[in-house]
């Protein structure tokens, strides 16, 4: 799944291609939007929130609004969950080799042309309304409105909940994926299996999440270790059976809830 910093470099590219431009042409490929037409709509904006897009447009005065009670501003909300992707091409550029089935929505403005892959939860709602789709989340790591002390109240107030499972509940905090929940683990030297009540630092444990995340705001290539080469951007990540950076032992990889997660058993006290 995307992880926050991915999430906030597409809102980029979606800013930088759409922002300020007047929609040319709009193509919805999903059934609840399928008669949705933008044309002659303006984008104000395109924000992130944890791991939710939000792209802000405003209706022209003589659309006639997709809902009622709306107003003129509204939100295209989209999560790229595991698979999604938004790409932006120059008019006339060839676009990715992907499947045409997997475009979920189309929008052309007259400098660019921005596809949307396999989006979901793809939705219009006024603007107004977007706390009932992000408000249930904690406090956003690349967000403006960040408080770690408000991320570790929340992380605090499961005691039982293991670590690892608990980094990924976005309710806790926002844009902390698979990735970062096994990297931070293991430089803090805690074992994904902890209960979040015995976590010696989840100040610490908290703060260098955000600093991850942020250090990697604004390029692809995601780097926990300093290094950009390939193979060698993770302590653990993806590195099963793989001698640890550390200490050399191998890396072994688990389930945990609903997911698979990586830990050195040397550098981190072992699962219970």
């Amino acid at each position: 799944m995307p992880e926050g910093d991915t999430v906030w470099n597409t809102a980029r590219v979606l800013q930088r291609a759409l922002a300020g431009a007047r929609l040319t042409g709009s193509d919805f490929r999903v059934p609840q939007l399928a008669a949705t037409d933008l044309t002659g709509w303006t984008v104000r904006e395109s924000a992130s929130r944890g791991k939710h897009l939000l792209l802000r447009l405003t209706a022209p005065t003589d659309a006639a609004a997709p809902a009622d009670g709306g107003g003129r501003d509204w939100t295209l909300h989209s999560h790229l969950r595991m698979d999604g992707a938004w790409r932006a091409y120059a008019p006339g550029e060839r676009w990715a080799a992907r499947p045409a089935h997997l475009i979920r929505v189309v929008l052309r403005s007259p400098g660019a042309v921005a596809v949307g892959y396999h989006l979901h939860e793809l939705a219009l709602i006024p603007t107004a309304q977007e706390e009932s789709l992000v408000g249930h989340l904690g406090p956003d790591l690349l967000g403006p409105d960040w408080d770690p002390d408000e991320a570790v109240r929340r992380l605090a107030a499961h005691p039982d909940e293991t670590i690892g499972e608990a980094l990924l509940d976005q309710r806790n905090l926002a844009g902390v994926g698979n990735l970062y929940k096994c990297e931070v683990l293991f430089l803090r030297g805690v074992s994904p299996w902890t209960p979040v009540g015995a976590v010696p630092d989840l100040a610490g444990t908290v703060g260098l999440a955000q600093r991850l995340l942020a250090a990697n705001r604004g390029r692809w290539t995601q780097s926990t270790t300093g290094s950009l080469h390939r193979g060698q951007t993770s302590y653990v990540y993806g590195r099963r059976a793989q001698p640890c950076r550390r200490c050399g032992t191998a890396i072994r990889k688990e389930e945990l809830g609903e997911r698979v997660t990586y830990w050195c058993p040397a550098c981190q006290p072992d699962r219970p």
